[in-house]
């Protein structure tokens, strides 16, 4: 059962606390201390919301897959083809960019068998699955071409993040030919 929440303080503002936290100074300083700390309360209260830092990470792990899912979705709408591809693909690296500690508790979710976490990815995997749907991709044959996909946009997200790309080439553009390239590999050019 998981603990109530304090009258009074969200879990949405705690968790954009933790984001801001994660964001600003890494995953490792996101703890219950730091926290309160920011929030101006005391530790213990936290308990009201989850159960210790395991269940912060948790909370923090889907909230950011939650807001992913928003930025691609928001991304794909009103494209079709290889430009909503693209224009997920663009959404997914910007948010790296501009949330680096959220992305990365995205990926350390303390049990990825968790209901919650499943049900928050899953988002995201049937939004790939219906944008590559141009693409007569099937079964296992679409999830094994969305892992292809996320394994690109992780790639070079965290290529990106620990400074490998040093040559003076715009990334955008990197990565617009990396994904057209993805899509072609396909043998569609939609």
């Amino acid at each position: 059962m998981s603990p109530r929440p304090k009258v009074g303080l969200e879990l949405t503002a705690i968790l954009d606390a933790a984001g801001e936290i994660a964001d600003q100074l890494g995953i490792p300083e996101v703890t219950l201390a730091n926290l309160a700390k920011k929030l101006g309360i005391r530790p213990p209260s936290l308990y009201n919301h989850f159960d210790g830092l395991q269940g912060l990470r948790k909370k923090l792990a889907i909230y950011g897959i939650n807001q992913l899912y928003e930025e691609i979705a928001d991304a794909a709408i009103g494209e079709a083809g290889s430009r909503a591809v693209l224009a997920m693909s663009k959404a997914y690296v910007n948010f790296a960019r501009n949330h680096p500690g959220i992305y990365e508790a995205t990926l350390l979710a303390p049990d990825p068998e968790d209901e919650e976490v499943q049900e928050a990815g899953a988002k995201i995997v049937n939004l790939s699955i219906r944008v590559l749907q141009v693409y007569q991709l099937e079964g296992e044959r679409a999830l094994h071409t969305v892992r292809g996909l996320r394994s690109i946009l992780h790639g070079f997200s965290a290529l990106e993040q620990k400074g490998g790309f040093k040559m003076n080439l715009d990334l955008d553009e990197s990565l617009t030919i990396i994904i057209q390239g993805f899509l072609k590999g396909m043998g569609n050019n939609n």
